[in-house]
C-alpha cells in the first residue's frame, strides 16, 4: 500500500511534521476532525466526549472484545478555527508517553483538493523516538485512507 502519509522526524528534535494531501474538498477534510461520528468511523475507537471549540475538551477509547480498556487518550482543544487549524494537547492514558501538542493546518488545493499538515512536539526527543519505533507512520497512513474513504461516500 502507498504511503500517501509523509512523516518528516529530524534527528535531535523533539517534534514530527505530518503531511497528507486529500482528494476531498477542505470542508469535508475538517469535519472528518470535528464529529464525533466521524472519528469513529476512521479512527475506529468510540469518542466518549469531544468538544470542538476554544478550550473545549475530547476523550477517546478503544475496548478488546470482552469490554477490556485497551487504550484510552484524552485532551484540551486549545485553538479552534473552522476549516483552518486546530491546536490541542494528547495524551494516551497508562503509557511512558507524555502529554504532547498536535497542531493541525487545513489548506484548500482546489475546489477538490486539501492538505493536512500536523506537527506534534513531544516532551523530549526520546519520547519522540519511542513513538517512531511504534508502526506510527503506518497506522496514520491508514487512518488518512480510512478518513478519504469514508468522506468520500459522504460527498
Amino acid at each position: 500500500m502507498e504511503q500517501k502519509t509523509k512523516v518528516n522526524a529530524e534527528t535531535g528534535k523533539q517534534e514530527l511534521e505530518i503531511t497528507r494531501e486529500f482528494n476531498l474538498p477542505l470542508e469535508l477534510l475538517f469535519k472528518a476532525y470535528k464529529e464525533k461520528e466521524i472519528i469513529e468511523q476512521w479512527m475506529g475507537t468510540k469518542v466518549l466526549k469531544l468538544e470542538s471549540k476554544k478550550h473545549g475538551s475530547y476523550q477517546i477509547e478503544t475496548t478488546d472484545p470482552k469490554g477490556n480498556v485497551a487504550f484510552r487518550a484524552n485532551g484540551v482543544i486549545h485553538e479552534f478555527i473552522q476549516n483552518q487549524k486546530i491546536t490541542r494537547t494528547f495524551e494516551m492514558e497508562n503509557t511512558p508517553f507524555g502529554v504532547q501538542l498536535e497542531v493541525y493546518e487545513f489548506q484548500k488545493l482546489t475546489d477538490d483538493t486539501s492538505r493536512l499538515r500536523m506537527r506534534v512536539i513531544y516532551e523530549s526527543v526520546e519520547q519522540r523516538d519511542q513513538v517512531l519505533k511504534l508502526p506510527f507512520a503506518a497506522g496514520i497512513n491508514f487512518a488518512h485512507n480510512r478518513i478519504e474513504e469514508i468522506m468520500n461516500k459522504i460527498k
